[in-house]
């Protein structure tokens, strides 16, 4: 709901600050006193082209700032902040703020964060519906009509929702066997050549490192290989090293007998012959743990090799060739009993398709019959707003296959026809500037339970009628406005005698500037103007007497 309305230097207005209330609120004035200058302001707070025209002239800039009552958590309006980042402490109101620079410059903000104007605008369509000669949005838009005659109704579309979320899987999962098995039958000879070599081959995983380890051990063992021959024969045989310590040493034990210093000598020659004998204990045990096969390092070589060429081949690290065979196993396997499994799922995807069909068939009758009673509800609307002649009809129609969805296979549109025998065709293309508003009025009185936008601006709906159309058309404002806010901008006093509020645009000026003013009128004043409405620029007591005699029916 609009709560407030503040507007800066736009066109004749300097300074304007105006607070609403919920209900109906009628804006008069005289022709030309500059009530369309409101709207736009107002419009372009909701996103509407930034003009630099709209800056009152020797003004820098314009600003409007517009507060709305807080959207109701969980509502489309709060998603759609939250979904754009825009950060608003629930309970609060959302403040729009727009500027408009005299060189052409332009700023957004909401809730004081700025924002784009195409953001602006589709706040707007949460917050405001404007109704006027030139309206191109709301009830005329087809792509929106469908959403309203399952509001009237209250046609549950859940159940296709769901029998469609369920069909477009079975339709993916067969859409998916089907790519599979035909990528399949493309490959099925590489296919037959890969799971065949790789089957000969027979990979493990973590095979590649193993061997990788074990031919580096025994390339190891190799290059030690020699030396350890070499220092092995340093001790080996009669003539070996340890044999010559040993024979030193019995021949050193039979000449020591006696000699203190011989026989430390010997003691010595004793201990080296013990390390030399650990020494070469040792060196025959390494030796035979390095020593290796050459059979064993061609065997290892060759199959890693083989594991790291066949993975360079398909582009996978050697781990994965298991993988990869039970893969490729699998989608030759698949080209068996592929015919099987893909008939199959073409029986779920039909049973599926079926449901969907029967769900959306059920729906299909449901919004005729809900849009038969929306035609009755408009046609009781119609005549008493001078438009007896013309007749209402909600077309429900097919879809292509292609479009249907979540929400069913129809297309609905709102039709009318102007005359006895002229065909029906759609609103904006049939009805003239005052017919249209009063179409509207009547489909958004018969659409009252509709949840569109809180605030509802119908400009100069009256245009062109009075009397006792005219006092149908504020009795249907009225109505209409125990459910939603309605501002009305009006000629009529049969309209304007029903607005809870009602605020008076004059235009004045004095001699070089004019300026545009707006403010709420007292009883009395209500009562005044009402008056000059019904009498011209002399108010009568006669006028004034029938301005009572509308204030009291409301």
């Amino acid at each position: 709901m609009l709560t407030a309305l503040s507007i800066r230097d736009v066109v004749l207005i300097e300074a304007l600050d105006l607070e609403f209330d919920d209900g109906l609120s009628v804006l008069t004035g005289e022709t030309g006193a500059g009530k369309s200058i409101l709207l736009d302001s107002l419009g372009l707070a909701l996103g509407a082209r930034a003009d630099s025209g709209l800056v009152r002239q020797g003004a820098d800039r314009a600003k409007v700032t517009a507060s709305f009552a807080a959207p109701p958590e969980g509502s489309p309006l709060a998603r759609l902040l939250l979904d754009n980042e825009i950060e608003h402490e629930p309970g609060e109101p959302l403040v729009i703020r727009r500027t408009v620079k005299a060189d052409g410059g332009s700023r957004a903000h909401l809730a004081d964060q700025p924002c784009s104007a195409a953001l602006l605008r589709e706040v707007g369509r949460h917050l405001v519906e404007i109704h006027g000669q030139h309206d191109d949005r709301g009830l005329l838009n087809p792509g929106g009509h469908r959403a309203l005659l399952d509001t009237f109704g209250r046609c549950d579309t859940a159940p296709v929702a769901a029998a469609h979320k369920a069909w477009a899987a079975a339709r993916t999962q067969l859409e998916t066997a089907r790519d599979e098995r035909d990528e399949a039958e493309r490959d099925r000879e590489w296919l037959d050549h890969a799971v065949g070599e790789l089957e000969a081959l027979s990979p493990e995983a973590g095979e590649e490192q193993a061997l990788a380890e074990e031919r580096a051990g025994m390339q190891a063992g190799e290059r030690i290989a020699e030396d350890l021959d070499a220092i092995r024969a340093v001790f080996e045989g009669s003539d070996g090293g340890l044999a010559q310590l040993r024979g030193a040493a019995r021949r050193l034990d039979r000449v020591a007998e006696g000699h203190e210093m011989l026989a430390q000598a010997l003691e010595a020659l004793d201990r080296a012959v013990i390390e030399a004998s650990e020494a070469e204990e040792k060196l025959n045990v390494a030796a035979e743990a390095l020593s290796f096969e050459p059979a064993r390092l061609d065997a290892v070589e060759t199959r890693l090799f083989e594991l790291r060429a066949i993975a360079r081949k398909h582009q996978v690290e050697p781990d994965a060739l298991p993988e990869l065979l039970e893969k490729l196993a699998a989608k030759l396997d698949a080209l068996e009993g592929g015919a099987a499994s893909i008939a199959k799922l073409e029986a779920a995807e039909a049973k599926a398709a079926a449901h969907y069909a029967e769900a959306a068939d059920a729906l299909t009758q449901a919004r005729m019959a809900c849009g038969g009673r929306l035609d009755k509800s408009v046609a009781g609307e119609l005549a008493p707003l001078k438009l007896d002649a013309a007749r209402f009809q909600t077309m429900v129609g097919e879809l292509p296959p292609e479009q249907w969805g979540p929400r069913g296979k129809d297309h609905v549109e709102f039709l009318i026809s102007t005359n006895p025998g002229a065909p029906f065709a759609p609103l904006a293309k049939i009805a003239s500037g005052g017919e249209l508003s009063r179409f509207i009025l009547a489909l958004k009185v018969a659409l009252a339970e509709e949840g569109g936008a809180e605030t509802i601006i119908f400009d100069e709906i009256d245009r062109g009628v009075g009397g006792a159309v005219a006092s149908a058309i504020g009795e249907r404002l009225s109505r209409l406005s125990r459910r939603r806010q309605l501002l009305a901008v009006t000629h009529s006093p049969q309209v304007a005698a029903t607005g809870a509020n009602h605020f008076f645009i004059a235009k004045s000026s004095d001699g070089t500037v004019t300026r545009t003013g707006v403010h709420e009128l007292g009883a009395d004043e209500r009562r005044q103007e009402i008056a000059r409405m019904l009498s011209g620029a002399e108010v009568t007591d006669e006028a004034r007497a029938q301005a009572d005699r509308l204030l009291e029916k409301v």
